[in-house]
């Protein structure tokens, strides 16, 4: 495997969770070969045996790349931000798994519902004797099964924009849930994003299949460019009554469809099917239910970083939802849609964190015709806002944390943000109600 880069000289780009398991895979074949490793951010590298490798911390890092024959990029780093001149020598885990993978795989993207999509399918898989493995953007590094894959693996590779730019392989399943303007910081445009996810089928032969959301209009037009055979699904393809209790929203209706026409494509039977997404968990962070406390019921749906999901969040809660948290990092968004949303809902209270908080509370305010009368509270910190919930929120009334938008002004990342609420939700559960 990969022979051809014994005399090659690699660096591996960003070091974070992907980079390090790139690092172990290229030491496992390549033991005494000298790696070179460049990131913005300086590592610590007591977990590791760094003999034999050149190391390129700091703000310079990028200059490393002329030194090198082979570039594995990390998803993180933008390609816009790379010299154009070596872009061609630019590799990824994702390729490398494409091109050397001797098993199946089924590539799973979406701006929203790919996580819950990809366990879904691995779950059913499982439950039918498949050898399947859930690998990819769901925190699984796909290097990390490479060495000891067979034949007879499935890989349900869960894939993001990132991972899918710039690919020239594309897997024998492709799934294409959903589009909407994501990333718009990483990406020149919303088009180079579109053209990134559409990789997923741009390389299909006639004997792989697509599953593609035919509500999508964007989805839609990639497909009609595909030569696999197609197979179109759609919310409305699964039934409610197939949901159990605990998974909501019409996007899981999307999820559920898809993960269906893969089972199909396998032969499992319907029977099958319905008996693991009854039994299913939904993910963390994906309109989970937190508890009931003083009479309000909290929701945690902190994956939620564009306005659509936080639509179709407040439209599965329905008219209980009194109490929204919104807001967080800039990714250039328009919010009109969800402004109007909340001016059609029973929501009344707004807690905005920066710096996306005070963009929507304007678009709401613009739109406000009929004077509906808000709360509206600017906060930056999770303590505060749960407190703030709870004063406000009446019983019987649910609170939401569903932002709207990515949550890196101040929280590490969604599951940062959604831990902090759910402690603090618990937290002041505790405290008698009247001091609120």
């Amino acid at each position: 495997m990969l022979n051809h880069w014994k005399n090659k000289k690699i660096l591996i780009l960003g070091f974070g969770k992907e980079g390090k398991n790139t690092f172990k895979f290229l030491r496992k074949l390549f033991p005494e070969k000298i790696i070179g490793i460049a990131d913005e951010k300086k590592f610590p590298i007591s977990d590791f045996q760094f003999s034999n490798v050149k190391l390129y911390w700091g703000k310079n890092y990028l200059k490393s790349l002329k030194n090198y024959d082979i570039i594995i990029k990390s998803p993180g780093i933008p390609f816009k931000n790379l010299p154009k001149d070596q872009i061609k020598k630019i590799t990824s885990q994702t390729e490398i798994f494409f091109e050397n993978c001797p098993g199946k795989i089924i590539g799973i993207t979406g701006t929203k519902g790919k996580s819950t999509t990809a366990s879904l399918i691995y779950k059913i898989l499982k439950s039918r004797g498949v050898n399947a493995h859930l690998i990819g953007n769901i925190e699984k590094p796909a290097l990390s099964y490479l060495l000891n894959a067979k034949s007879q693996d499935v890989f349900v590779y869960e894939l993001s924009s990132h991972q899918l730019f710039n690919l020239k392989k594309s897997p024998q399943i492709a799934v294409l849930l959903n589009i909407y303007p994501e990333h718009l910081d990483y990406y020149r445009n919303f088009k180079e994003y579109i053209n990134a996810k559409a990789n997923i089928t741009k390389y299909q032969t006639k004997n792989d299949y697509l599953i593609y959301n035919q509500d999508d209009k964007i989805v839609k037009e990639i497909a009609k460019k595909s030569i696999a055979q197609k197979i179109p699904i759609s919310s409305k393809t699964a039934k409610r009554e197939e949901i159990e209790k605990g998974i909501k929203g019409k996007i899981n209706l999307l999820n559920m469809a898809a993960a269906m026409a893969v089972a199909k494509i396998f032969k499992i039977s319907r029977e099958k099917i319905k008996k693991v997404i009854f039994n299913f968990k939904p993910l963390p962070h994906r309109l989970e239910y937190v508890g009931k406390y003083h009479g309000i019921e909290f929701y945690n749906d902190s994956l939620a970083t564009v306005p659509e999901a936080t639509i179709f969040a407040i439209e599965t809660l329905g008219e209980r939802v009194e109490t929204i948290f919104l807001g967080g990092y800039e990714r250039n968004i328009n919010y009109g849609n969800l402004a109007k949303k909340i001016l059609k809902s029973k929501i009344k209270n707004l807690i905005l964190f920066p710096t996306t908080g005070e963009k929507i509370l304007k678009e709401i305010i613009k739109r406000n015709k009929n004077k509906k009368r808000f709360n509206y509270f600017f906060v930056d910190d999770m303590k505060e806002a749960v407190k703030l919930a709870y004063f406000y929120t009446k019983k019987g009334k649910i609170c939401l944390l569903s932002c709207a938008s990515a949550s890196f002004t101040l929280f590490k990342d969604y599951k940062e943000r959604g831990n902090l609420f759910k402690k603090y939700v618990k937290k002041f559960a505790k405290i008698n109600a009247t001091r609120f």
